[in-house]
């Protein structure tokens, strides 16, 4: 992630931080996934079932889209010179708007809406997060982000 002094990153208040490079979601991706989480639903793992489907083929887990935003936040997120760590705090109004279809390309941006002081040594950024797919109009999520830093 960025490092950047804290008074650079309160200037960034209500401005869009940055995109996140382009992550591949194919097949392999969502088959792991679907291992992992034990969610295998044919829209995600049988390409000939998902064919049938308003789809056309298989498509992501929602949560495997919303898991990649840890990667994501990794190009652009910025944190304070003196961070010490920083954990998720939680989301608010996540929002799943569009299918990523197996083979597509996503990345995120960023705006930080908000950084206040929630305890000495601790600070509450939250990001409203906007998750792209390629060549598409409609985004795949949306969501707000909370993290909590500790300095």
């Amino acid at each position: 992630m960025p490092i950047a002094p804290l008074d650079e990153i309160r200037a960034r208040v209500g401005s869009e931080i940055g995109a996140s490079d382009w992550i591949l979601v194919d097949q392999q991706r969502i088959d792991a996934f679907a291992d992992t989480t034990e969610d295998r639903q044919f829209i995600h793992v049988d390409p000939a079932l998902a064919a049938q489907t308003p789809f056309g083929g298989t498509i992501a887990h929602g949560f495997l889209t919303l898991s990649l935003l840890s990667r994501m936040a990794a190009d652009v997120m910025l944190v304070p010179d003196t961070t010490k760590m920083a954990v998720n705090y939680g989301l608010d109004r996540v929002r799943f708007v569009a299918p990523v279809r197996s083979g597509s390309r996503v990345r995120g941006r960023f705006t930080l809406d908000a950084l206040e002081d929630k305890a000495p040594g601790q600070l509450l950024a939250r990001h409203t997060v906007t998750v792209d797919i390629e060549h598409q109009d409609k985004p795949a999520l949306t969501a707000q982000w909370l993290g909590l830093i500790f300095t």
